[in-house]
């Protein structure tokens, strides 16, 4: 549809919402800027140096920046992996496809892995012209994409405007969507004119073209790490930028010590120094600073200081201790520990001596955080998974409340510990033996399938399960009287 058929007024106030949420883009580019400069230690220290610093002095600050927080998102997106897809009649193998084709099998990671730094993260659903059985699902960090929300807040996941930025040719477009439509938009091409100058109305920027979609709504879906009432979010990142920075801190304050004071000093008193001396050859008040700088030479570690005068005196500075830099470096990294509700032996690497139970209760937190994290990702992937049914023509899917994903158990324990633990619950609790196939860790989807076709198989060949059916097959006819 060309753009000469928008009202005047439609088209007014499409870019005036543009202008609005380009703006929103662009902050939230910002925060992500300075989330990134936490995540790659090479862009931010933490802490300011004095204007006088050194050389060695900025030298040892680039060596104190340690990614802290990098290992805070880690642990949390270690531990959410999707690996299948369930309707209200069991495993559906028409979104399972879908969800291949796309790759979001692997992709997921990213996509948890933005949502968690970030505070949020976008997946964008649109139609395949070259396979209209698969829709396109587009994953998408606010770097690129924007969204607002109507009066009813965001619990239904699917906002009243999406702003997605991209480039084509070495420009920059956007993709403008509302409920059922979507305008695309460039920069005007006749800069300085007024844009529907019947309106009054001047813009930058110009509508190109715009589509009605396929479905009635915006097709794309918000993944929120924290998310409060007012629709607020939050990553993992930003709230504890304050303890890296003590971190870091910590770590320059014990490598200054370190480089500079983490030896003995000899000292010596009562020793004449060099002094200048006048034309006439006779010494002066004043030191001569060479000759000192040279006597400074002498004096070096390995030296055995000597003095014909008895007025000198040697003494020793001792090195600066460097354990309360250390224990200062650890109470800090269980401050990060704690507010972050990441293990600590995650961080600083020590294990010895952890006995399961010990190691259970240590990542205690991290699972709760995690099994919050997965409560609000899988409202998120349940949307999306109606969207990509709606697209595909999956009317019985898109309309079933309970299409959901599930998430693979990956609980740090032994495979015998799981299997023990299992075992027990087949045999005292009576629970079917294949149900309990999907809870034995880090065991894949396709990996159960394969067992199942394998049980089926065994189950064929059987001898006395083929006698049995030729039994049962015989009392059905002679009960039908076939």
């Amino acid at each position: 549809m060309s753009v000469e058929d928008l009202a005047l007024f439609q088209a007014v106030e499409v870019l005036q919402t543009f202008e609005r949420m380009l703006q929103k883009l662009k902050i939230q580019k910002q925060q992500v800027t300075n989330i990134n400069s936490w995540l790659r230690p090479e862009l931010e220290v933490g802490f300011q140096l004095p204007r006088k610093a050194t050389t060695e002095h900025k030298g040892l600050s680039m060596l104190s920046r340690t990614p802290w927080l990098k290992l805070v998102v880690d642990n949390v997106t270690q531990a959410m992996f999707v690996d299948n897809i369930y309707s209200s009649k069991g495993h559906t193998s028409e979104l399972w496809r879908i969800w291949r084709a796309n790759k979001l099998h692997s992709r997921q990671i990213a996509n948890h892995r933005c949502f968690i730094a970030y505070g949020h993260s976008y997946a964008l659903v649109t139609h395949n012209y070259y396979d209209n059985e698969i829709p396109l699902v587009r994953l998408l960090s606010p770097c690129t994409m924007a969204v607002e929300y109507g009066d009813t807040g965001s619990f239904d996941h699917r906002p009243a405007a999406a702003l997605y930025e991209y480039s084509n040719g070495g420009r920059i477009y956007w993709s403008l969507f509302f409920p059922g439509v979507r305008y695309d938009i460039g920069e005007n091409p006749n800069p300085g004119t007024i844009t529907r100058d019947e309106t009054g109305f001047s813009s930058e920027y110009a509508i190109l073209n715009y589509e009605e979609l396929d479905v009635d709504y915006v097709p794309v879906v918000r993944f929120a790490n924290q998310e409060d009432l007012d629709g607020n979010v939050i990553g993992e990142v930003e709230p504890f930028i304050p303890t890296a920075q003590r971190i870091n801190k910590t770590t320059y304050d014990r490598l200054l010590a370190q480089h500079f004071n983490s030896w003995k000093v000899k000292t010596v008193t009562g020793l004449d120094l060099p002094v200048l001396k006048d034309q006439d050859g006779d010494p002066t008040d004043q030191p001569d600073e060479i000759a000192t700088d040279h006597l400074k030479i002498k004096l070096a570690q390995e030296d055995m200081l000597v003095s014909d005068d008895p007025e000198t005196k040697f003494g020793v500075l001792d090195a600066t201790a460097l354990e309360p830099f250390v224990e200062s470096f650890k109470s800090d990294i269980e401050a990060l520990a704690a507010v972050s509700q990441t293990p600590a032996h995650a961080l600083t690497g020590q294990m010895s001596n952890l006995t399961p139970e010990a190691l259970a209760a240590a990542r205690g937190p991290l699972m709760q955080k995690v099994s919050e994290r997965k409560a609000n990702a899988s409202a998120s992937y349940d949307t999306l998974l109606q969207i990509i049914a709606d697209h595909a023509g999956l009317a019985e899917l898109a309309d079933d409340p309970m299409l959901r994903v599930t998430w693979q158990d990956t609980e740090i324990r032994s495979m015998s510990q799981a299997v023990d633990a299992l075992g027990k619950a087949a045999q005292m609790l009576g629970v079917p033996k294949r149900a309990l196939w999907p809870l034995i860790p880090n065991i894949e989807r396709s990996t159960i399938e394969e067992w199942e076709r394998l049980a089926d198989e065994e189950l064929e060949s059987d001898p006395m399960n083929a006698l049995f059916q030729r039994q049962t097959a015989r009392n059905e006819d002679e009960v039908t009287g076939g």
